[in-house]
This record gives C-alpha cells, sequence and structure tokens, in this order.
C-alpha cells in the first residue's frame, strides 16, 4: 500500500462529513489519509433543476474521472447519486452501513395544517429539485405547488427559514449526518413504504480503480455490510431496468424479514413517472425470489391496460384512488357491502389503555360521549385509525403500521405489560390483537357497533376485486361467484383469511394500511 491514500470529495458540509467517515475509518487501519475536494457539474450549475440536466452522473463524473487520471485513490460518493454503470477501469469496493432512507418534510411552523396528508397546509409552495420527489408529491397532495431547490443542505434549510418555500424535502441521512438542529421547524419523517426513496439512499460507495487490489482488499475489510450490499443491489437494478440516472423519477425501498420456517420474506416498494411533471406510479411486490423482484416491478409500473376495478368501501370527495387509477384510463366501482349500527355503550370499566382496530371503533365510542378518566393511553392499527382519533382531540400512543394484525397484536402487548386495556369494537370481530396477550384477565371488551350485509346494487363484473374488511368479502361472494382470472386485494391479514376460507386465492395484500398502500397492491396486480 503507497504511503498515502487520497480521497476524492465534493467540498459540500455532506460530502466532507461522508469522507471524513471514510477516512476515520481507515486510520483505525493504519492508513495516511489525505482528502482532496473536486467541483462537480452538479456543484457548478445551480440555476437548474436535476431533471433539467443533461446526462448522468453530474455529481461524479470529474471525481470519477480524476480516478482514472490517478489524481486520487479513492472517492466516496453518495451512492443515490451514482449511475447503474461505472467507467470502465472503475468499481464499487465497498459500501458502508445505512442511514436512515427515508425522505423528511420540513415545514415551517406558520404551514403546519394537522388536518391535511403530510401535516401541511394547502396550496403550499414545497421546495424540491429531484424528479422522483416532484412525481411522488403529484400522487399524494394535487394541491400544492413545487419549486426547484438546489444548494447544499444548511442552504436549502436557510432558504426554507427565509421564507422562500413552506416546506422542502430532504434525505434524513443528510440531517442525521449533519447532526443539525431543526428544532425551529416542524418535522415529518415520510415512511419509505410510502413516499419511496431514490435507490440506496442513505449508503456510500467507495469507488476505485479495478485494479488496484490492495486498496479493495483493505476497504472490504474495513466496511463488511453484505446486507447492505443485497438490498441496495435489488432496489438499484430498478433503476438500471428504466436506464436512469439520479435524476430519473425512479424510487425504489427494499428490505427483508426472516419467516417462522426461516426463510427470507422481501418486500419491495418501487416508484416510477414519465417525468417530473407527472403522477408518480406505485407497486408494491414480496417474495422469496429476490433476483427478479425487481424486473416484477418494473412489469407492473410500465404495463398500460384498462381495467375495471371494484373496491368495498364508498366514494368519498377527492377520492385519492379514484383520482390516481382515473388518470391511467382504468374505472372503478366503489361500494360498501356492509352498513354499521350504533351498540349502546352502557357502563364503561376504567382502564389504563383504550385500543382501537378500526376508524369505525373510534367513531362509534366516542359518539356516545364516554366518560374517561383523562390519563388513559390510546392505541390503534393503522394511520387511518390514528387520524380519527385525532378528530376526537386525542393522539395515539401506539400506532401498528404493519399489515401483519397478530404482529401489531404482539408488538402492542408487550409495549403495555401488565396494564388494563379496553377494547372498543365490533361485535362479533376476531378478537386477533387480544389473542397475542399471554395474560388476557387485564383485557376488556366493549362492543360499540355491529355490521349489517348489504347488497350489491349490480355486478360491478370487474378485472380487479379489493375488499377492504372480512365483511365485505364474505357479502360480496354470498351474492356473486368468482370469476376465472379476476384478482383478489385483501386488505390485511383478517380479510385474506376470510377469502382463502372459500378456498379463493389473495394476490395481493397491501403494506400499509391506507389508500396509497391500496394503491401499490392494485397496481402490483394489474
Amino acid at each position: 500500500m503507497k504511503n498515502k491514500i487520497i480521497i476524492g470529495s465534493r467540498g459540500s458540509d455532506l460530502a466532507l462529513w461522508q469522507a471524513n467517515y471514510v477516512k476515520a475509518q481507515l486510520e483505525k487501519k493504519g492508513c495516511n489519509i489525505e482528502i482532496k475536494i473536486i467541483q462537480t457539474q452538479g456543484d457548478i450549475v445551480q440555476d437548474l433543476s436535476f431533471d433539467k440536466l443533461e446526462g448522468k452522473g453530474f455529481f461524479t463524473k470529474e471525481i470519477e474521472q480524476a480516478l482514472l487520471d490517478e489524481n486520487i485513490d479513492l472517492a466516496v460518493h453518495s451512492h443515490k447519486d451514482l449511475p447503474t454503470i461505472s467507467p470502465d477501469g472503475l468499481i464499487i469496493a465497498a459500501v458502508s452501513y445505512r442511514e436512515d432512507p427515508s425522505e423528511l418534510l420540513v415545514v415551517l411552523p406558520s404551514s403546519v395544517d394537522e388536518n391535511n396528508l403530510f401535516s401541511l397546509k394547502s396550496n403550499a409552495v414545497v421546495g424540491t429539485s429531484a424528479a422522483r420527489r416532484k412525481a411522488q408529491l403529484k400522487l399524494f397532495r394535487k394541491d400544492i405547488e413545487v419549486k426547484d431547490l438546489r444548494g447544499n443542505v444548511p442552504t436549502r434549510i436557510n432558504k426554507l427559514r427565509n421564507g422562500e418555500y413552506d416546506a422542502i424535502l430532504i434525505a434524513a441521512a443528510g440531517i442525521e449526518r449533519l447532526n443539525l438542529d431543526l428544532s425551529d421547524l416542524h418535522i415529518v419523517k415520510l415512511d419509505p413504504k410510502l413516499f419511496i426513496p431514490a435507490p440506496s439512499q442513505g449508503v456510500l460507495a467507495m469507488q476505485v480503480r479495478s485494479n488496484n487490489t490492495e486498496l479493495i482488499d483493505l476497504l472490504q475489510s474495513a466496511f463488511k455490510n453484505e446486507d447492505v450490499e443485497e438490498q441496495i443491489r435489488v432496489e438499484r437494478q430498478l433503476l438500471s431496468l428504466f436506464d436512469g440516472g439520479c435524476h430519473t423519477p425512479v424510487g425504489s425501498y427494499c428490505y427483508s424479514e426472516q419467516t417462522d420456517d426461516d426463510k427470507m420474506l422481501y418486500h419491495y416498494f418501487a416508484t416510477y413517472a414519465n417525468s417530473a411533471t407527472d403522477v408518480a406510479k406505485q407497486v408494491y411486490i414480496k417474495g422469496f425470489d429476490v433476483f427478479n423482484i425487481a424486473e416484477k416491478a418494473y412489469e407492473q409500473l410500465i404495463k398500460k391496460s384498462n381495467k375495471r376495478i371494484f373496491i368495498s368501501r364508498d366514494e368519498r370527495t377527492n377520492d385519492a384512488i379514484l383520482q390516481h387509477f382515473s388518470a391511467f384510463q382504468h374505472s372503478l366501482v366503489f361500494q360498501s357491502l356492509i352498513e354499521f349500527n350504533t351498540i349502546p355503550i352502557g357502563f364503561l370499566k376504567k382502564s389504563d389503555w383504550v385500543f382501537f382496530s378500526s376508524k369505525h371503533a373510534v367513531r362509534y365510542f366516542f359518539s356516545q360521549k364516554p366518560e374517561l378518566r383523562g390519563h388513559e393511553k390510546f392505541g390503534v392499527v393503522g394511520k387511518a385509525t390514528a387520524d380519527e382519533l385525532r378528530k376526537h382531540g386525542k393522539r395515539a400512543d401506539f400506532i401498528g403500521t404493519s399489515i401483519d394484525t397478530k404482529l401489531i397484536g404482539k408488538q402492542f402487548a408487550a409495549q403495555v405489560g401488565s396494564k388494563s386495556v379496553l377494547f372498543p369494537k365490533a361485535k362479533d370481530s376476531l378478537n386477533t390483537i387480544q389473542y397475542q396477550f399471554q395474560k388476557k384477565e387485564n383485557l376488556m371488551d366493549l362492543n360499540v357497533y355491529e355490521t349489517k350485509k348489504i347488497p350489491l346494487e349490480e355486478n360491478p363484473n370487474a378485472d380487479i376485486l379489493v375488499f377492504t374488511s372480512p365483511s365485505n368479502a364474505e357479502a360480496y361472494f354470498n351474492q356473486y361467484t368468482y370469476v376465472a382470472g379476476q384478482k383478489i386485494v385483501a386488505m390485511g391479514e383478517a380479510t385474506a383469511s376470510a377469502i382463502e376460507k372459500l378456498r379463493l386465492k389473495v394476490n395481493a395484500t397491501p403494506a400499509t394500511y391506507s389508500d396509497y398502500g391500496i394503491m401499490q397492491a392494485i397496481q402490483s396486480v394489474l
């Protein structure tokens, strides 16, 4: 190994943090390190948004050339800035740990509106120059105005503070690594399963000349992150299929979990738009074969078809699902197949916790003006239930976000411990949450509403059937038979189980309890 290793880096605060992080790890190995700052096209051209810059690699090209010219020995990049193919003669020798891949919506306090999605006021001005972010904003909030935002991370934050924007979108990794104080601003962390990040967001890439075997071996011994390598490999595979660079409106996020039978189940979220001005499509794919999961997502994102979709809930004002799929020439039929009736509460038992499995339970509980002690904690399944709870002046202390209700029950039981829990619920509900408690003497069920099946006005003759509850699925198949070729989407494990009991196949379940989770699931079976 030569006496000194020269690291090439951009000159921004974040880029230098990244270079100094790698420098510190290599110094632990006894290396002598120097950092050399190199300006890139992306640093020089500040008056254009990313989607208007020409070519690929505009944050990396000059640094890669310095590597090829042997002016530096090692380039440290934010992995998401790299094209999918390295220039001839260069390779990615190692990657770092993964910082939080989420996006942050950083909002001026005066622009916060808790009643809107992402807690952002109507018609807000949001700053970002990333085409992927722009296209997803159009999916979630059609009312907002997107305004280009350039500069390093502190510069962007200062532009927000100066009132040039109501909010800005920025990677959580940059804020975490720079340890910036944002206490004067409102921070909304966007779930990467919902607002999908750039492929390999939060990961550093260490690039070297491919013939520098000694440095390659050193880096691989200093940075052993095989799980991260696999995760971002499949994320970046989608970018490769679209032949894209970091300004292409493509996002992907992958994580894995070990099943009870020791298999590895992969969850893959992907988004794509034709341009920054188009509305993004999203898809959720899960499976055990990591080698073709990106290809499956790609096929669903580019597929063009005209399908008829039935959803077992009533249409809403400015319905996001209707607006989204209508824009892609699909037709939708909405109708709930159940109606709700109140069950009077009577005597209300006191408890430490109150847990709601649905927004209907929240609504029918609080509509009866129950006398609470005032210091109860609240638990819910899903963001929609948490939003309904907030309408009644309460905030959820526990929000179960998994689509697996059993897992939510186990997580909630672990948090509650031996405390008492009241469960306002539907009559004859499955009580899946309650069954996850080992000791049930402190659990109290309270029926606050019941459901009654109602017939469909006419056969929707749909290509895709989306069921939002077990009762809705049962009501549909009491009236109509399954037609070969129909795809079925089930909202949650309980709904899926009810359908499978009818000996029917569920083709997809959403990853999140939300309309956007349903969108992803529908897109995956189109």
